[in-house]
């Protein structure tokens, strides 16, 4: 077993592109999966394997051996070998594989992914950035309430948080329309500030506007400074708007310290077209949020061509979840 420097870094589908110009030149690819000797700040990825180890083995027991001394939890990501990659992944304990409903308390224990290189030799990390199998999460989705499937990314952005608002916490929804993110949050029981330069759709107002807790203010959200809002237990942001802008207005919010919680959706200009090789994409905003203590930037599975920023305040301690 050998140790592997740097990190490997698990693809998006159809954003390759974006984790090569972050990797810049020093990188080798397996399959989906690519290794870089050195550990930078990279965040168009599906997973990131933190810890690589290079495993030789003889046979299917050996490996699968090999994998539990490491850890329990572990996932496949495999781009060859299939067969017998998935007698070692039958000599494994079980991870189940089914939708989650939210909330949803995240376990925190490690979650492991391996690859095989040849017949004989695997990759495997007992520690993945992403603690999803393989990066990816499906929840129980409501296909009634919510006008959009945009919800889902909120969920996944609160599970991975392992926090959420709580019934009676003051939010503010920022780019609300037409209002999944304000129906979730209403679900949840908080008090929502709903903020878009639209109103929110007639054809689904009176199920999002008019949901307990809910108001809603016609403005464009960057111009509404922090004491015009007052103090807020969460500010969530999904506008579209160039990158930059949304730093500024998020600078403003910390500087004020009226609110703790954040989660916001950085979206890249241009095409969202997986087949359109001229879109666009800002890497140095990013790595701004990045840069702020305490913050989390991620690709989440249910994002398209955006990141998202989370930064939580951490509960007292002995407390481990809502």
């Amino acid at each position: 077993m050998t140790q592997l420097p740097g990190r490997l870094y698990q693809a998006i589908p159809g954003f390759e592109d974006h984790l090569v110009k972050e990797l810049g030149a020093s990188y080798e690819t397996w399959g989906p999966l690519f290794y870089s000797p050195s550990i930078e700040p990279v965040f168009w990825h599906q997973n990131s394997w933190l810890d690589p180890v290079k495993i030789e083995f003889n046979s299917i027991n050996d490996a699968a051996s090999a994998l539990r001394s490491l850890g329990r939890n572990w996932w496949p990501c495999f781009y060859s070998h299939f067969r017998r990659g998935s007698l070692i992944q039958s000599k494994l304990p079980p991870l189940p594989v089914k939708r989650r409903p939210f909330p949803w308390l995240l376990p925190d224990t490690p979650m492991g992914a391996f690859t095989l290189l040849d017949a004989n030799t695997m990759i495997a990390s007992a520690n993945c950035s992403s603690p999803f199998p393989g990066g990816i999460i499906e929840f129980e989705e409501d296909k009634e309430g919510p006008p959009s499937r945009a919800y889902l990314k909120l969920w996944e952005a609160l599970a991975l948080s392992r926090k959420w608002p709580k019934a009676g916490e003051r939010c503010l929804d920022a780019g609300a329309s037409p209002g999944s993110w304000t129906w979730a949050l209403s679900k949840l029981g908080a008090e929502i500030i709903a903020v878009d330069r639209a109103p929110l759709d007639p054809k689904i107002d009176p199920k999002i506007s008019c949901m307990k807790g809910v108001s809603f203010i016609k403005h464009d959200a960057f111009t509404l400074k922090p004491g015009d809002i007052g103090k807020l237990d969460w500010l969530f942001c999904d506008v579209i708007c160039y990158p930059p802008r949304l730093y500024d207005w998020i600078e403003k919010w910390l500087a004020s310290g009226l609110c703790n919680n954040f989660v916001c959706t950085i979206k890249m200009q241009g095409s969202a077209d997986l087949a359109d090789i001229s879109r666009e994409a800002d890497f140095e905003t990013p790595r701004r949020f990045a840069e702020i203590p305490g913050s989390k930037l991620v690709h989440l599975w249910h994002n398209k061509h955006e990141l998202t920023w989370i930064h939580t305040k951490p509960f007292p301690p002995g407390q481990c979840g809502p």
